[in-house]
């Protein structure tokens, strides 16, 4: 049975697209964009978030050891991405289809103005039928303004452009129940956003040639379910694994969504890193928040602010233990929420329609 997805999201990630000496994998490359042609002859819309760039740089040109880290990723990724988008080009244009390059930084989804201006960039390719080929622009992001991997990145676009689905592809089948090595683990096939523990089984290991594990997949991926997306984690390294996961036909593992979010919370989801106070909260509040019923985070449930914020600023919600609970839009500045702290009868702080919860409280706490 075919799954009824009309845009879809697919987030290809280096360890796919590179060979084991590290060179780009092209006939890999070219399969995928084949199988997104048949996807596209199927009347669907197909964003691509794609890694690659360092591994087409390093196809071309020898880094002297004397540079340092960032410096040689600047430079394999800068001539690395010319000839990646090329190949793109080159690749999808063999079925008569036209793609664009857009680069993006940390930084371009910061506010709400730069994130509708870049929605509506993606809007106008997909209208004329236009692939967008997305990646980090690595030459000008460093360390601290990266995406964990494009996997957050791709989680983002997801959020924006209200897509039906996330197919991240990794080396690996999906997650498993166990270490994937062990010949009695199996790949959990679905997973809803009530799951719990994932993390005490998941591996923390990073791939060879990306940035990300399978746990920064599995946090990225839940987020996105919780905002009514379904996500994928399957092997992009299986033959014709995305017109086969579209029938249903081959193991990974889905992430089920979660009832739809609005568009505001699935920018609010986010914007962890734009965050501009904390407001701690006691344990009424927070099962009160949790709860099946919309309710806003009212002052009386407040035990602490801190940090400086104006109204229309995005908060942390921490819970008593320091966990991260969720996200907030803020309705009136700190001043005046220091001033409500603890009192009955106050306006909300965050109203309900600008309140994002996670699935599971984090254990991140304030930063």
């Amino acid at each position: 049975m075919a799954l009824l997805y009309k845009r879809i999201i697919i987030k290809i990630g280096s360890n796919v697209l590179t060979l084991d000496n590290g060179m780009p994998d092209l006939a890999r490359m070219s399969h995928l964009v084949e199988q997104i042609a048949e996807i596209k002859r199927q009347g669907k819309e197909v964003i691509l978030v794609s890694s690659g760039a360092v591994a087409s740089g390093r196809s071309m040109v020898k880094v002297s050891e004397k540079f340092d880290a960032v410096a040689s990723r600047q430079l394999l990724a800068s001539v690395g991405q010319v000839k990646l988008i090329n190949t793109y080009s080159e690749q999808f244009g063999r079925f008569g289809l036209v793609c664009a390059q857009v680069l993006v930084t940390k930084e371009d989804f910061r506010d709400r103005l730069h994130y509708l201006n870049m929605k509506n960039c993606f809007q106008i390719l997909l209208q004329h039928d236009i692939i967008p080929v997305i990646n980090e622009n690595d030459v000008i992001s460093i360390t601290e303004l990266m995406f964990t991997d494009n996997d957050e990145l791709a989680g983002l676009v997801a959020s924006m452009l209200n897509a039906d689905a996330l197919i991240i592809l990794s080396n690996v089948d999906g997650i498993y129940n166990g270490n994937p090595k062990d010949a009695g683990s199996e790949v959990i096939r679905e997973i809803d956003h009530t799951a719990t523990g994932l993390s005490s089984f998941i591996t923390t290991q990073r791939s060879q040639f990306g940035r990300g594990g399978m746990l920064t997949k599995s946090h990225m991926a839940r987020k996105v379910a919780q905002l009514g997306i379904a996500v994928h984690i399957a092997n992009g390294k299986t033959d014709n694994i995305l017109t086969r996961l579209l029938q249903e036909e081959v193991v990974n593992t889905r992430f089920l969504p979660h009832k739809a979010a609005s568009g505001r919370k699935k920018w609010l989801a986010h914007n962890e890193n734009n965050a501009k106070g904390v407001v701690r909260i006691n344990q009424g509040a927070r099962e009160a928040l949790v709860s099946s019923r919309a309710t806003s985070l009212l002052p009386v449930g407040v035990t602490g602010i801190s940090g400086e914020f104006l109204k229309g600023d995005v908060v942390k919600l921490l819970d008593e233990n320091g966990g991260l609970l969720g996200l907030g839009i803020a309705e009136y500045g700190s001043d005046k929420a220091l001033e409500r702290i603890g009192q009955k009868n106050q306006k909300p702080l965050v109203h309900y329609d600008y309140l994002f919860l996670y699935p599971e409280p984090s254990d991140n706490g304030a930063k």
